[in-house]
């Protein structure tokens, strides 16, 4: 009886393992479109890169811009953004923004065209997706037709004016060439400026989601118990999810690399939660800290938060257009588009994607871009509506940034700016940048 029972039991997990294997192959088929054993046509978990060098993040302070980016990072994309980009892969160069080209650039030939991208995350994103189509653009213009497009990143996830400000003066300073300068901005600065004003920093200091984490690597007693916790848990959640992701990407079974797939999304869901928590947690009062951020440095409430936040940030690009115009080289501020203050309609498959009723950064996008619209300086470019009509996705994520089709539409609505500007294209090149020598 006992054999029997035993003979049994094993019977009936072979049988579920074969149809648990059998099921997991109709799946992956269903998705993939080929067999789960060609194992060259397998999609694979990528690893969380752990880099003890980096400590709690991948960045590091510079002493005018705020948070960088070390230099040799590989600037990452989303998956989704990934198969649209040519070439090999982009690290950060010896500033830390994600360029092929280390800073100061220097012209090699007068057919280059120096195109200067500043702002946030999505015009870091941009210079990766949209310059091309950009860059395209321009040529359709007699002007572009045969001149070598020379697109450069200036840009930072988190920045917000007066960071692009600064970063532009201080490169103009150390002879960085331009001939043209594009600006896209705007969410930052009410959606992290409303936050800064929330934890008692001033509106024009740098981000604080982005610059805290460096205070609390500075200054080591502002990492407060639940924080030291979160900290704890976000590296065993790390740990956790490479070890699954390598025992499926190893396995000879579907079953197996199904399951582990659905645990890994799991792991991953905690994980950017832990990360979300860990920001929003209350740092100890740096009083002591080598880092010295700004307090609000008068008191404001409600509306008078977003007047000052778009006085700063009109303000902020009227002296980047002022000291580029004093060179002879066009400016081009864009103010870009948002999923929280729009009229475009969202199908229910991409309010899953784009929308989130809890994410921080809709309440000062939502009160904050009103303003910004009243105060965009004459001749910036409001790039808001651009989306409204277009059926396909253009949001990537529930914060702001935009897919391959969003990235291509505003190159073509840049572009569009840039060749209609009046006069912008009249006369050589080489007397701007005679003007521009001479400016300095």
């Amino acid at each position: 009886m006992l054999k029997r029972a035993l003979l049994l039991l094993l019977v009936n997990v072979a049988m579920f393992c074969i149809l648990a294997e059998v099921l997991a192959l109709g799946i992956f088929y269903f998705q993939y479109g080929w067999l789960f054993y060609l194992d060259p046509y397998r999609p694979t978990i990528e690893q969380i890169q752990d880099l003890p060098s980096e400590g709690l993040t991948a960045v590091g302070l510079h002493p005018y811009f705020g948070p960088t980016h070390r230099p040799g990072i590989p600037f990452d994309l989303p998956k989704d953004l990934q198969s649209v980009e040519s070439g090999p892969a982009v690290a950060t160069n010896n500033f830390g923004f994600p360029s092929r080209y280390s800073y100061p650039f220097t012209t090699t030939n007068e057919r280059q065209f120096v195109i200067g991208i500043f702002g946030g995350s999505v015009a870091a994103y941009f210079c990766r997706i949209g310059t091309s189509r950009f860059e395209d653009d321009l040529r359709q213009n007699a002007f572009f037709k045969n001149r070598e497009l020379v697109s450069l990143c200036f840009s930072h996830e988190g920045y917000k004016q007066p960071q692009q400000l600064l970063v532009l003066s201080y490169f103009l300073s150390i002879g960085q060439p331009f001939d043209m300068v594009i600006n896209v901005d705007g969410f930052n600065e009410v959606a992290l400026g409303n936050i800064n004003d929330q934890y008692g920093w001033d509106i024009s200091m740098p981000s604080h989601e982005h610059l805290d984490p460096l205070i609390n690597l500075v200054n080591q007693s502002t990492l407060t118990p639940a924080k030291l916790e979160s900290l704890y848990r976000m590296t065993r959640y790390r740990q956790r999810l490479n070890d699954v992701a390598g025992r499926s990407n190893r396995t000879w079974f579907a079953s197996v690399e199904f399951a582990s797939r659905q645990y890994h999304a799991f792991l991953r869901r905690r994980y950017d939660e832990e990360r979300v928590n860990f920001d929003r947690l209350p740092s100890n009062p740096p009083a002591n800290s080598a880092i010295h951020v700004t307090p609000k440095v008068k008191p404001r409430s409600g509306a008078a938060v977003f007047e000052d936040i778009a006085a700063n940030w009109s303000a902020s690009s009227t002296l980047m257009n002022q000291l580029l115009a004093s060179r002879g080289v066009p400016y081009f501020h864009v103010l870009q588009p948002n999923q929280y203050y729009t009229t475009r309609t969202f199908t229910a498959e991409a309010k899953k994607v784009a929308l989130n009723d809890g994410s921080p950064f809709k309440p000062g996008a939502q009160r904050g871009y009103p303003f910004l619209e009243e105060d965009l300086e004459p001749g910036g470019l409001n790039a808001l509506h651009i989306f409204d009509n277009v059926p396909d996705p253009v949001y990537l994520d529930d914060c702001c940034h935009y897919t391959v089709t969003g990235n291509r539409l505003l190159a073509d609505f840049i572009a569009k700016a840039v060749l209609a500007s009046p006069g912008a294209w009249n006369g050589p090149l080489d007397s701007r940048r005679s003007l521009g020598a001479s400016a300095k």
